[in-house]
């Protein structure tokens, strides 16, 4: 057991205005529980000394300098097992090569070895605050949705809904269907995206897939008369093998490069590639896909961080977009008021759950939702969010269409334009073709969100379920 070091690892007279107006701190809001017998305020010490500059007892090489380093405890509320730790900024680890900051140094001292020790039953980082300096010292995103909506002919402000999917199933295409797949959304949708397990698996080489799906994407372009996106998947563990897929996929996409974002997976792959893909590839939208996750960010999950730390941790960053879920709407979990994850990070400045976070200019992240979305769920999700500036991804609920891919990208689309309207769903059904095959299409839901839809939109009473 630790010795007492709450006299030197926490002030309780600090307060949070104060530190904020100071400037000079990363502020750290834990859900922390001792373990049985430690009382609180020594626990939130110990915690704060393995966080920062300290260890299990005194040591004799410890100066007045390195005191001077040392993360605070500032406010503790046993209660509501709320802890809040002061880290001042020159604890943070930062590069030889241009002094920024990095994220694998703020996740080692806030959440490194004090996700282990024996004093602790859980300490969960549920909310940070960056200052100002730090803000500037952190990437931030090269690229945005407004310059997604460029591509798209669209404007820059407010543009609205981009319609996408992910090309299901999600493992077991070989080239010539995985691209064919691409082709029939695209003739009726703007986005799509690799899958995150989709890469260069023996089945369906890289080097013979992607040149199918750049064709695809021509061809589409042609048919449609409109420009499309696609965002493959780079994930490796070696940056030299990132880099190399990188370069080979704008190589083969050649005039059509800048409608090409890359997926990251953020969470499995860690700040590194992120980091890495953001600054080799600065032109591309860079795509942070967080699965994994829920190991540490679920609501069952008592340590570790949550889902809104990993949004706003991906937006200083340099993400794009990340996929923030879909609010108790799709198939994952989630609940309404997880808006606040898409707020913060599209936003310039946002309430989060503990601390009040400005972005002084940095570009916004946009919310990627993802996860059992369909036409008729998304008329509610946009009343929820309050607007429709997102990237949406549904996998079933394009190629779960009963018409095709291109029909159930269009029945999307229409659910936007319901939802702008402010019309009725079933009203609006009856005068938009590939939103009413939505009912037929997803009856289980139909029936949930829409109750006598059958009637009203005068379809047979038995129609088969589509996954």
């Amino acid at each position: 057991m630790a010795h007492d070091q709450s006299g030197r690892y926490a002030d309780l007279t600090l307060k949070e205005a104060d530190l904020i107006a100071g400037g000079k701190h990363i502020l750290c809001a834990y859900r922390m529980k001792p373990k049985a017998g430690v009382g609180y305020l020594e626990a939130a010490a110990h915690f704060a000394a393995e966080s920062s500059t300290g260890t299990n007892v005194e040591v004799c090489t410890t100066d007045d300098f390195t005191k001077g380093v040392d993360a605070l405890v500032y406010h503790i509320n046993e209660a509501a097992e709320d802890m809040r730790i002061a880290y001042p900024l020159e604890l943070f680890d930062r590069n030889i090569t241009d002094g920024r900051m990095m994220m694998v140094s703020f996740l080692t001292l806030t959440i490194g070895n004090n996700q282990g020790m024996g004093d602790i039953e859980y300490g969960k980082l549920v909310d940070f605050y960056a200052p100002p300096r730090a803000v500037q010292l952190f990437d931030g995103p090269s690229k945005d949705i407004a310059d997604l909506w460029r591509i798209l002919g669209r404007p820059v402000t407010d543009g609205g809904y981009i319609c996408g999917t992910i090309i299901k199933p999600k493992l077991g295409l070989r080239p010539e269907p995985f691209a064919e797949a691409a082709y029939q959304f695209w003739l009726g949708g703007d986005f799509i995206k690799n899958d995150e397990p989709q890469g260069n698996q023996v089945f369906s080489p890289l080097r013979k897939t992607i040149p199918l799906v750049a064709d695809a994407m021509r061809r589409a372009q042609d048919k449609t008369g409109e420009a499309k996106l696609f965002s493959a998947n780079i994930t490796a563990d070696d940056h030299d093998e990132m880099i190399a897929r990188g370069e080979f996929i704008l190589e083969t996409f050649g005039s059509d490069a800048d409608k090409v974002a890359f997926l990251v997976d953020g969470y499995v792959g860690g700040p590194g590639m992120i980091t890495t893909a953001r600054r080799y590839f600065p032109n591309q939208y860079l795509h942070y896909h967080r699965a994994g996750h829920g190991a540490v960010t679920s609501p069952s999950a008592k340590r570790g961080y949550t889902a809104f730390v990993l949004a706003k941790m991906a937006r200083l960053q340099g993400a794009s977009g990340i996929h923030v879920g879909t609010m108790g709407y799709g198939k994952m979990e989630g609940a309404a008021d997880d808006r606040v994850i898409a707020y913060m990070i599209e936003r310039d400045e946002c309430q989060g759950p503990v601390y009040f976070q400005s972005w002084h200019g940095m570009k916004p992240t946009t919310p990627i939702i993802s996860g059992g979305m369909n036409a008729l769920r998304l008329p509610g999700f946009f009343q929820n969010l309050g607007h429709g500036n997102v990237i949406n991804t549904a996998g079933g609920g394009a190629y779960g269409h009963i018409d095709s891919p291109a029909a159930g990208a269009k029945s999307l689309r229409q659910a936007y334009e319901c939802w702008k309207a402010k019309a009725d769903p079933i009203e609006w059904a009856m005068e938009h073709q590939e939103f009413a095959r939505a009912f037929e299409s997803f009856p289980q839901d139909a029936d949930k969100l829409y109750p006598g839809w059958r009637e009203k939109l005068r379809m047979p009473g038995k129609l088969r379920a589509r996954s």
